[in-house]
């Protein structure tokens, strides 16, 4: 494996890490895979990496560069690797593709991350079920301890142990699902003819949701019930069969041979 590959430092059950994992997969571009071994510790690694631009993880290494920020990293990734695109040719579709990826990362990705740590939070069997699939090792074996750790971060990070919170998300979640099948109208893409940005941004950005089989959750592992909850009237709602449709279409496999690893 050459060491000038990309290399994508993520977080496994993060949309916005989907988001660009997707972007990597739909352009089959070769790439490295780390994450840092303790819960938390992304922050400064993501500052570090960046100089102190960004603070979370997705980060990229590309061409010598560190990028972060998810909307920043497929611009990179289009610039460097521009077939298949992912951006339209036409200049009035590009700037809808573009506008709907900035509205999907602002009024939906924080929301749906939100509701879902919320209701992990409520669940503790199943909270601890995915600190066990998700962590490395020897931190796995400690579960319990590290089901704690990661519900008091997540609690710190993202404020997720509010009610208030947790239903104020959930009407940006449905606000987010209006606004996609409204875009969408009778056209199977949001922005032209097309797979684009726009397209692959709301479906990854929306798979805490609806979790369909192609995303980074087992399709076996059940939701935590409130979640459940909630997205049962949904599933039958346009939008949300789009999105499995998305992800089913163009969301291929994660290759192992890209050399994911975890530092």
């Amino acid at each position: 494996m050459s060491d000038s590959l990309p290399t994508l430092w993520h977080i496994d059950v993060s949309h916005y890490s989907e988001k660009v994992r997707w972007a990597l997969t739909y352009k089959k571009i070769e790439h490295r895979r780390r994450a840092v071994a303790v819960p938390g510790m992304h922050i400064p690694a993501a500052l570090w990496m960046t100089r102190g631009a960004q603070m979370t993880f997705p980060v990229i290494e590309l061409d010598g560069r560190r990028i972060g920020d998810s909307t920043a990293i497929i611009a990179a990734l289009e610039q460097r690797f521009p077939d298949p695109a992912l951006y339209p040719a036409d200049p009035e579709e590009q700037r809808r593709a573009l506008e709907l990826e900035d509205f999907f990362d602002e009024e939906l990705g924080p929301h749906t991350r939100l509701l879902a740590f919320y209701e992990l939070g409520n669940d503790r069997e199943r909270f601890e079920a995915l600190v066990k699939r998700t962590a490395p090792e020897p931190l796995a074996r400690l579960s319990g301890a590290a089901t704690i750790y990661a519900r008091t971060f997540t609690g710190l990070r993202f404020g997720v142990r509010s009610s208030g919170a947790a239903e104020r998300a959930r009407g940006k979640v449905l606000a987010a699902l209006d606004r996609l099948e409204a875009e969408l109208g009778s056209s199977e893409y949001l922005a032209g003819d097309t797979f684009t940005v726009a397209d692959l941004t709301a479906a990854s950005l929306f798979y805490p949701l609806v979790l369909p089989e192609e995303g980074p959750v087992p399709a076996d592992e059940p939701p935590p019930e409130g979640l459940e909850r909630f997205r049962a009237p949904l599933k039958e709602r346009r939008g949300y069969k789009w999105i499995e449709e998305m992800f089913r279409r163009h969301r291929k496999p994660v290759e192992e041979a890209t050399g994911a690893q975890t530092l």
